[in-house]
């Protein structure tokens, strides 16, 4: 029993489990919104969704970096490679989407956002292949 990779198991799997469901389900679902609404449906949206990732992201962050100083082989180090893609990702490209749409919904930034967002749902499906690789 690890408590470390058991958190990093678990972090990563909710994550990837959670980003499909945005990817497939919510993101697409802003389109929808009626427009007069969307703005409050938006920072509903944020509120809800960063009380889970702000819990997540950092457990996956701190246990990847610990799964990687533990052991430097090239599997740990593509996890925390891939862990380092998915926040530069989320404060380059969904943040600033998401800072746009907070004050209205644009066709524009909403179809960039889903677009984008296929590289942290790649990069979570392959950390989540990873960990479970890396079980024992």
């Amino acid at each position: 029993m690890n408590p470390v990779r058991d958190l990093e198991l678990a972090s990563t799997l909710l994550l990837c489990g959670l980003i499909w469901v945005v990817q497939l389900v919510h993101y697409p679902s802003f389109g929808y919104v009626a427009r007069e609404e969307f703005a409050r449906f938006h920072a509903f949206h944020s509120r809800r969704i960063t009380l889970l990732v702000a819990a997540l992201m950092p457990v996956e962050l701190v246990t990847a970096t610990l799964a990687a100083r533990a052991d430097p082989s090239a599997l740990p180090l593509l996890g925390l490679a891939l862990v380092a893609l998915i926040w530069v990702s989320t404060a380059l490209l969904q943040v600033p989407a998401h800072r746009k749409l907070a004050a209205g919904y644009d066709a524009d930034v909403h179809r960039r956002l889903v677009r984008t967002n296929w590289i942290r749902t790649a990069a979570w499906t392959a950390r989540a292949v990873l960990v479970v690789a890396a079980l024992p």
